[in-house]
């Protein structure tokens, strides 16, 4: 898969185009990726994806958190598993922010060589998100070109989106943000030195840093897993101040893997949440805390077996 920034006069062959935020990349975005990819398979052309970059709310209100469930390089990997030839990025800039819907389509669109578009029900573009679906299907008939509009996805009652999935990470609800991305939310992070605490007690931690606009789920304590070396290993999770030792409010992200043994420091992980085990607490001492830690790995072994990774705890 190749990935591109868009630089005027650049000139590109015909590609039927993604357009989104798509952030999550959850089961109503696959939805419409998959609708773009077998667009592109009958016209036997490219499909590609646009993403701004950087992200608008960035650039827009810097002073922000953006809570972003993901960031640009985990899209463009998972792009690539769901078939995707091409991802444009295309600066964004306070200036870019006036574009007009009418000068979107025929400054970026027409010159990417876009021959059909797919988009959600609900996608705007433009100044301000003036262009709407409506709006985009009128000038492809103007300009020749194709326009799918996906429509939304549900789950049960409820519209899978980017918004909902949020909410339910800030509630500790993995199981609900599993069941509409298709697949487990992740933490993304470098590893870096902690204070060894862990290691002092029996449970060496990892302690990750991650980028200050992806969203960290509520504080509590999750059965993960993750890649490392080749190699899937399940672990426990915590999220939170670590009440027990510190008095601060800064959030910390701990995890334990069971038999691993090796140096992770300045690894980036790919942590996947499988489950929500218990909330954070503060213990007496350090008795106490060893003895949850001993019932958390277990539980953790046991959410994980449930879940068919009996193999990662091997």
């Amino acid at each position: 898969m190749e990935v591109c920034t868009l630089i005027p006069g650049q000139k590109f062959e015909p590609t039927v185009l993604a357009l989104g935020n798509f952030d999550g990349i959850h089961l109503g975005h696959q939805e419409l990726l998959k609708d773009g990819l077998e667009k592109a398979r009958s016209l036997k052309t490219l499909f590609s994806v646009l993403l701004f970059d950087p992200h608008p709310l960035k650039v827009l209100h810097p002073d922000r958190k953006l809570e972003l469930i993901t960031g640009k390089d985990e899209k463009i990997m998972l792009f690539e598993k769901f078939g995707v030839d091409k991802v444009f990025l295309l600066p964004f800039s306070p200036e870019f922010a006036e574009t007009t819907p009418q000068e979107f389509v025929e400054n970026i669109l027409l010159k990417i060589g876009v021959v059909h578009v797919t988009v959600g029900f609900n996608y705007s573009f433009g100044c301000h998100g003036k262009g709407k679906p409506g709006d985009l299907e009128k000038f492809g008939e103007a300009y020749n070109f194709g326009v799918s509009v996906v429509q939304a996805q549900m789950l049960d009652d409820r519209v899978i989106s980017s918004t909902e999935i949020r909410r339910a990470l800030l509630n500790g609800d993995i199981d609900l943000a599993k069941a509409m991305m298709g697949r487990a939310p992740t933490i993304i992070g470098t590893v870096v030195h902690g204070d060894g605490r862990g290691r002092d007690i029996g449970f060496p931690t990892a302690n990750i840093e991650t980028h200050e606009d992806l969203l960290i789920p509520k504080n509590g304590v999750y059965a993960v897993t993750a890649e490392i070396d080749g190699r899937i290993y399940g672990g426990m999770m915590n999220i939170g101040i670590v009440p027990t030792f510190k008095t601060g409010q800064e959030k910390i992200i701990e995890i334990h893997f069971f038999d691993f043994h090796g140096d992770l420091y300045r690894k980036d992980l790919f942590i996947d949440i499988q489950a929500r085990l218990r909330a954070e607490k503060k213990f007496s001492g350090v008795r106490e805390i060893t003895e949850q830690l001993g019932k958390d790995m277990e539980a953790a072994k046991q959410k994980l077996q449930k879940q068919n990774f009996t193999k990662f705890m091997e």
